[in-house]
């Protein structure tokens, strides 16, 4: 069965698995119950998590339940730990949004929520993140994860996060980041879906972001935080929630002039 799964799992595009899972998900929680490892994000537990990846394929890192990767997890885990946003009543922008966060945002009795992207159906308001339509100042909080690599002027977009953020607000700006490169390499002239897989990652990604990223972010104006959250939890948790060990959540916040 699990080579079953990782075979469909990795032949699928993740939007169109993510529509398949209302009834993927009920079989495959089923499927791997257990006690091993836990998705923080709805507190189910199973005996071990499915592999995925496009090319480089990742074992025991997505969750049979909510579909969540170590990316969402840590995220969850610092949202619920070391923010207020669950808690205290505000805007949250959300971009791209994951299902795994979705209902839990929009059921929330404090968040006022907006979604936007250009082709998922859960967004709000189908929007280009170079051109928003939303006015300056808009939003307490903003979520913005594995988007800007696939934005050719990362520049613009970055403007326009900021734009629409509140001064005193904060966002989180997730993108895979290659913590051993220094300078962020992008070329153009490659636009041939394979060989932008080989070189970024995946066929719709424009760069590969090295460490320069959190200087690019700075030059916008934010203030900016490499929050490396794994480094404030124990072993056992990286293990038990499958986290990746020294991934960084870029934070940035907007000053008040």
């Amino acid at each position: 069965m699990k080579k079953l799964f990782k075979f469909f799992l990795n032949l699928i595009p993740r939007p169109w698995l993510i529509s398949l899972s209302y009834w993927v998900r009920p079989i495959m929680a089923w499927w791997y119950r257990g006690d091993r490892y836990t998705d923080p994000i709805d507190g189910k537990s199973f005996k071990s998590f499915l592999p995925y990846g496009y090319g480089n394929v990742r074992e025991n890192v997505l969750s049979p339940s909510t579909l969540s990767l170590e990316r969402h997890r840590l995220l969850w885990l610092y949202l619920n730990r070391e923010t207020d946003l669950l808690t205290r009543p505000q805007s949250l922008l959300h971009f791209a949004p994951e299902q795994c966060f979705y209902k839990r945002f929009r059921e929330s009795e404090t968040i006022t929520y907006t979604t936007t992207d250009l082709l998922s159906p859960l967004a709000d308001v189908k929007a280009d993140i170079c051109n928003l339509p939303f006015e300056d100042n808009s939003y307490d909080f903003i979520l913005c994860n594995h988007v800007l690599e696939h934005i050719s002027d990362d520049g613009t977009a970055m403007k326009e996060l900021y734009r629409v953020l509140k001064p005193g607000g904060k966002a989180i700006l997730q993108i895979p980041l290659e913590n051993d490169r220094d300078v962020t390499f992008e070329d153009d002239s490659i636009t041939d879906k394979e060989e932008r897989a080989r070189i970024f990652g995946q066929y719709d990604h424009v760069r590969v972001y090295g460490m320069d990223y959190f200087d690019r972010l700075k030059s916008i104006g934010f203030e900016v935080t490499a929050v490396d959250y794994t480094a404030h939890l124990t072993a056992d948790e990286v293990d038990k929630y499958r986290l990746a060990k020294g991934e960084l959540i870029p934070v940035v916040t907007k000053s008040v002039v």
